[in-house]
């Protein structure tokens, strides 16, 4: 699990990073059981933001804060540590919960978390470093390195980054199986799933693969000449000032650091099993602050400590030999949300699942971090930030009156001509409206209308406006035209 991909609502694996949830797929599945709930009343710790989270409004601030002890509650995941980048500077530093359940302990921001795949960024960086120095090549084949794998002169260094190799997952569970509480050794690793035939020609297929990342960081090992985690410290943490960073690979978090639990079904909150040592390696072995992934992610905005090609090998989609896109660079998901650049990665061990979101074109990234395996609060949260942060709220509060408005006299099979253009007018036929009232009067009033999403297409202004109902999700997708009046207003449930 170490390794999940993040494309998905990150569960356990060094997949979610070690291969987990999506930060943006429109629905997490939550835990919500009164008796599971954690001790005392997720909010804020008491430690302050730098003096930058100035420039987040102190309303911005107040819905952040709501959204994530509403995520919290919602999810019943224990806690979680969260840090925003914006502008280039972090601009917010908040930890919610409990990092301890049994005698409770206050999260703080001070506290280390596992990262899980997360960590595949650094490895995929310090293989960058030592292209930027000429000592290897996207393009060289395994076989250059470690000659013993299987088809490892037609597996290339690329494929291994990009999860397009062949080489089996080696950790593809959402738990941590029996045989993974035993000690190995990355060549082990490697005796069992790499000198196997491949699952698929390379380059054909994607397919997350924690493996990939142990054939990777022997790599780095063998061309740089010292250990991993040591080039980690030396050529990443230090110059970036990432001091609390450490690997969890032959141990656990220390006792000032928040515990990991899991869930089995909908039960209680339960301390998680450690993982051996040498499961983790360079596929998801390190932990550290929220603070210290949001400096990570400032490099990444600032394009430091790589060349700009390396970055840029990073950054962009590697394709398959036919063509299709993989949503996939190099240790990143590779996006668009609502026509803004997503760089992203999620990462999942035992006992801890976190979210990493850069939008590198709008200076800004979120870091949620939390101590609960296969939990959606991580890219819930970052879901509910994006909104914060994006959604232009000038005008939005007269739109969501409007859209009420609208509403409320659709549910009457009723309709404002005036506020609509022809297009529209000629749409809302007396069919249309019938169907509107007949479908939309028995959902009764609603609490709210948040506009959710705004951004320009042809000319027009689209909106997105969520409708909080009881027993229902629903949403109005709104287009504007320059004057004023709607082009088009549509009601459809949640996930359209």
């Amino acid at each position: 699990m170490t390794a999940r991909r993040l494309r998905v609502p990150a569960v356990l694996g060094i997949g979610v990073g070690i291969g987990l949830l999506s930060v943006f797929q429109a629905a997490h599945p939550v835990h919500a059981a009164a008796d599971s709930a954690p001790p005392a009343t997720p909010g804020p710790s008491a430690a302050s933001a730098p003096a930058a989270a100035l420039s987040l409004s102190a309303e911005m601030r107040g819905e952040i804060d709501r959204s994530a002890r509403k995520v919290l509650a919602a999810t019943g995941v224990p806690s979680a540590s969260i840090a925003i980048v914006r502008d280039g500077t972090i601009q917010y530093l908040q930890a919610y919960g409990n990092a301890r359940l049994e005698p409770a302990a206050p999260a703080r921001p001070s506290m280390r978390y596992s990262i899980g795949s997360i960590s595949k960024q650094f490895t995929a960086a310090a293989v960058m470093m030592l292209i930027d120095e000429h000592k290897l090549s996207l393009d060289d084949p395994v076989a250059k390195f470690i000659p013993n794998l299987t088809r490892a002169n037609a597996v290339t260094i690329r494929e291994l980054l990009s999860h397009t190799s062949g080489y089996q997952d080696y950790w593809p569970q959402d738990y941590v199986p029996p045989f993974m509480r035993k000690p190995i050794a990355a060549e082990g690793i490697l005796d069992l799933w790499a000198r196997k035939p491949l699952d698929f020609e390379p380059g054909t297929q994607w397919q997350y693969s924690n493996t990939n990342y142990v054939i990777a960081g022997l790599i780095v090992e063998k061309v740089s000449g010292i250990p991993l985690f040591r080039l980690f410290q030396a050529r990443i943490f230090g110059p970036l000032g990432m001091s609390s960073v450490s690997s969890i690979d032959t141990g656990r978090l220390g006792d000032t650091d928040p515990e990991g639990y899991l869930r089995y079904a909908l039960g209680p909150l339960r301390p998680a099993p450690k993982e051996g040592s040498g499961w983790l390696f360079a596929a998801g072995e390190l932990a550290m602050t929220a603070e210290d992934l949001a400096r990570w992610n400032q490099a990444v905005l600032e394009h430091r400590l790589l060349s700009a090609g390396s970055w840029r090998e990073m950054e962009t989609e590697v394709r398959l030999q036919n063509g299709a896109g993989t949503r996939y660079g190099l240790g990143l998901d590779v996006y668009l949300r609502d026509g803004r650049r997503v760089l992203a990665h999620g990462g999942e061990v035992s006992g801890f699942t976190a979210s990493n979101t850069v939008f590198p074109d709008d200076r800004t990234a979120i870091s949620v971090l939390t101590n609960q395996d296969a939990a959606a609060a991580g890219g819930a949260s970052t879901t509910e930030i994006v909104k914060v942060l994006f959604t232009d709220r000038s005008g939005a509060a007269a739109a969501e009156s409007r859209a009420r408005r609208i509403f409320e006299g659709l549910q009457q099979g009723r309709i404002e001509r005036s506020l609509f253009t022809d297009n529209a007018n000629a749409y809302f036929s007396e069919m249309v409206l019938r169907d509107f009232a007949s479908s939309l009067a028995p959902l009764g009033a609603a609490s709210a209308f948040v506009q959710t999403a705004q951004r320009d297409r042809g000319g027009m202004t689209f909106r997105r406006i969520e409708i909080r109902l009881s027993g229902k999700s629903i949403a109005i997708l709104e287009r504007d035209m320059p004057d004023g009046k709607i082009e088009q207003y549509q009601v459809v449930t949640q996930g359209e």
